[in-house]
């Protein structure tokens, strides 16, 4: 934590509650105050490293895209798939107009 800043306390937490409109009991007041604490120290850490020549990185690996080849294939007969469906109108599948309701 560096010199000009104060800890996080109780009257902090129930302030930002106020402001969130959120009503904690006195122990979530408690809970919620160390668990920020611990977060804000931890940035306080990471915002402190020296970070001077190091290429700013969205994924820590290296990373391929692991899609396959986008290439032309035959595809299945229409016919053969339209046989093989419940029901069939206008030489397409037919479906229900509302969710539920019988063709």
């Amino acid at each position: 934590m560096s010199d000009n800043t104060r800890p996080l306390n109780e009257d902090d937490v129930r302030h930002v509650a106020k402001l969130a409109r959120l009503q904690l009991k006195d122990e979530e007041i408690i809970r919620f105050t160390e668990q920020l604490r611990s977060v804000l120290d931890h940035a306080a850490d990471v915002a402190s490293l020296d970070l001077e020549g190091i290429a700013p990185t969205a994924h820590p690996l290296e990373l391929s895209n692991v899609l396959r080849a986008d290439e032309v294939t035959a595809s299945s007969d229409r016919d053969e798939v339209l046989r093989a469906a419940p029901s069939v109108a206008d030489h397409r599948f037919r479906v229900p107009r509302i969710v539920g309701e019988a063709p």
